[in-house]
């Protein structure tokens, strides 16, 4: 279920211009704490590689 909630979410950043990478779902267990840092970690970097929110840019003008 979550899985499609995310597909769809996805679709409904890209109909409103946001890249749909800005949105991420990784299931980490509790115990992984290794995993989620460098789960947490790519995805930072993947936000920086996109650059601002669209939003705020749009904000700022």
């Amino acid at each position: 279920m979550t899985t499609k909630r995310v597909a769809f979410l996805k679709e409904l950043l890209k109909f409103a211009g946001i890249e749909p990478e800005r949105l991420h779902l990784r299931w980490v267990s509790a115990a992984e704490g290794p995993r989620f840092a460098q789960s947490i970690t790519e995805f930072v970097e993947k936000i920086k590689k996109l650059g601002p929110s669209p939003l705020a840019v749009k904000r700022a003008a």
